[in-house]
């Protein structure tokens, strides 16, 4: 077998990784005071250690093995361990609580095993009397109390390797055996409109798209990453472990907590030790940062804060959408500026993220091109990408090299895409459309859902459901997704997200908006409002919520936010005026994961939302519910001040 083919495989990847850069850290990990690193040789041996061991509890090659754990050292010893035993492994996000939806996705690929973490156990014990395929369940921590089928990981490890000490030349051969076409993992959707679907991506999918990645954005050996997303999102998954995993590059977990709340609150001290030198982020994180640096500079007074805006809006002028950065006369002039800002102010904010990170790389969704802006005036820019599970999942993505703001970037090496229109025929530049690619990375299909294979995949091209163009450039440029557009009375199509989202990104009152018209005379919106900032304007006007006179102060503060993007405002022009929302429902609770109105990836579910709110939807379009002030809008506002 020729080392090309071996990289062709997962198993194949990690081997050479291992003969090449075998001293290297591969993986950082925080118990106690210290990120303690594990070499790639090192984690070699627990591999086939623990993958041995699967083996030796009847583990077959095409058999399936469910991982659900929070992101550690043991999450990429579990996953490699299943794939060098030629199975396929099933990656489960540690946020399904649903007991049914986690029952589902079990049942529905036939887990043989399931690999978890002690905080993920109980939810296994809950559900397994129910799962008649499933033997056996591996443990990745000390537990005190164990029930049969229960194993724990280190006896796994002792078990591979007795069995090693006598089968080893058996073990390597089947590694060996495993074919590029094999199935690596089944991924499954969030499920927002029906089941979820089991993406079926095989071993080549992967391995060129993590060649395909490397095109796009450099990764050398010296790399450092801390990997903040959850590492069963694809995005992290290839990006973060494997496409580090080529290179010889180095990856960190984020130091657990006793709870989710307290793993997130590590982030920004656990940024400060490792000092990473490349980051994935989501939109959601990254609106976080951003209102950490804008907190933290809020609190060093009025005139730090004055000098940070001056020093944002020279950033923007000069900066401009990236690939025209500091040209024309105009610009260049600020460079001195800019340098002195940069030295007073974003230096230090730099250091806040270890001083050594060059860039993040964002994916998940859209990002809003004013937090492109911004990120990318205070020296760390955060380049977006696209993509999605299907295609393993990397499409484009903008580089240090070549970048415009606004834009999703460049189509990586060795892929096809093509814009097409309703009649499934690619369009000229410029034109909008639907999104398809064909390339190695495209996913296999469905696991046993023919049907919904057909429907996206038609003659090798993925039909990704993301509307977009291609500039003259090369640049990419997302829309939104094409089942989500709204439909004005008139049957004019429009995409809601980009709306929501730049009303929602300048406004502190906002939180999150759903926009909705389903062929209605005009937009309406459900709104839910930032509480604490609400409260804390009304506490300087002198005025509660409990009155009448608080509750119109706050609905005409609500709707200032949103006229300030029609004719006259602050932000006029931005959007067709006919497309933003005539009626406004304030929300009392937010959208999240756990009411299923946010999929695992802080995505709306819109048509959950639509059908939950449905009467306050009906409200909108009548005379009363058109007024802000109309007496729903109140109630809730009046509730603010209850705990």
């Amino acid at each position: 077998m020729t080392l090309e083919l071996e990289q062709r495989t997962l198993p194949g990847l990690f081997r050479n990784s291992v003969q090449k850069f075998g001293a290297n850290v591969f993986l950082w990990e925080k118990k106690g005071d210290h990120y303690k690193g594990t070499t790639y040789s090192e984690m070699k041996n627990q591999v086939d250690d623990f993958s041995a061991g699967l083996i030796s509890l009847g583990l077959n090659k095409g058999d399936r093995v469910a991982l659900i754990s929070e992101g550690r050292n043991d999450w990429v010893m579990s996953e490699l361990g299943i794939l060098f035993a030629g199975a396929v492994n099933v990656p489960i996000s540690v946020k399904i609580n649903a007991l049914a939806d986690l029952k589902f996705r079990l049942a529905h690929s036939g887990c043989k095993m399931v690999t978890v973490s002690e905080s993920q156990a109980k939810k296994i014990r809950d559900i397994k009397k129910d799962l008649p395929d499933l033997e056996k369940i591996i443990v990745l921590d000390q537990m005190d109390h164990w029930e049969p089928e229960e194993i724990y990981k280190d006896e796994v490890i002792s078990l591979g390797k007795k069995y090693l000490e006598s089968r080893r030349t058996g073990f390597e051969s089947l590694w060996q055996s495993i074919k590029e076409t094999d199935y690596a993992n089944i991924c499954y959707t969030s499920g927002t409109t029906a089941d979820p679907k089991g993406i079926l991506l095989t071993h080549r999918n992967y391995t060129s798209n993590i060649e395909q990645s490397n095109s796009l954005v450099p990764c050398p050996d010296w790399y450092v990453t801390l990997l903040i997303l959850p590492w069963d999102h694809a995005f992290a998954h290839t990006c973060g472990i494997y496409t580090m995993m080529k290179n010889g590059a180095s990856m960190a977990s984020v130091e657990m907590g006793k709870s989710a709340l307290e793993t997130l609150k590590n982030i920004p001290k656990n940024i400060q030790e490792l000092r990473p030198t490349i980051m994935l982020s989501v939109p959601a994180l990254a609106k976080n940062f951003r209102r950490n640096i804008e907190n933290a500079i809020k609190k060093k007074g009025a005139k730090t804060e004055a000098l940070f805006r001056k020093a944002l809006k020279t950033a923007y002028d000069y900066n401009a959408k990236g690939w025209n950065r500091g040209k024309g006369i105009k610009r260049k002039v600020k460079k001195p500026l800019l340098l002195l800002f940069s030295k007073l102010i974003f230096e230090k904010i730099q250091q806040n993220f270890g001083g050594r990170l060059e860039f993040f790389v964002g994916g998940g969704a859209l990002l809003d091109i004013e937090l492109q802006k911004f990120f990318y005036a205070i020296g760390i820019p955060m380049f977006q990408g696209y993509g999605l599970t299907e295609a393993a999942p990397v499409i484009s993505s903008n580089c240090p090299e070549s970048h415009k703001l606004g834009s999703s970037g460049r189509v990586a090496e060795n892929l096809e895409l093509e814009i097409r229109d309703d009649s499934d025929s690619p369009v000229v530049t410029g034109e909008k459309g639907e999104i398809t690619v064909k390339g190695e990375n495209v996913m296999a299909g469905y696991w046993k859902n023919e049907k919904a294979t057909q429907e996206v995949l038609k003659d090798g091209w993925l039909h990704t459901g993301d509307l977009g163009y291609m500039d003259e450039d090369g640049f990419l440029y997302v829309l939104g997704r094409k089942k989500s557009l709204l439909i004005g009375n008139d049957a004019e199509k429009y995409s809601p997200e980009g709306i929501e989202e730049a009303i929602t990104d300048n406004s502190e009152f906002i939180d999150q908006m759903m926009l909705y018209n389903n062929q209605c005379a005009y937009t309406v919106a459900l709104i839910v409002p930032n509480k604490p900032a609400l409260l804390n304007w009304l506490n300087k006007q002198n005025l509660s919520s409990k009155t009448e006179q608080g509750q119109q102060a706050v609905l005409n503060l609500i709707q200032e936010q949103i006229n300030a993007f029609t004719t006259g405002g602050e932000h006029e022009g931005m959007f067709p005026q006919r497309w933003l929302p005539s009626a406004v429902a304030v929300l009392g609770e937010p959208f999240t994961e756990e009411n299923q109105m946010l999929n695992s990836t802080l995505k709306m579910v819109r048509r959950k939302i639509a059908e939950f709110y449905k009467n306050r939807i009906d409200f909108l379009y009548s005379p009363e519910g058109k007024d802000i002030l109309n007496h729903q809008n109140r109630t809730i506002v009046s509730r603010f001040e209850e705990p």
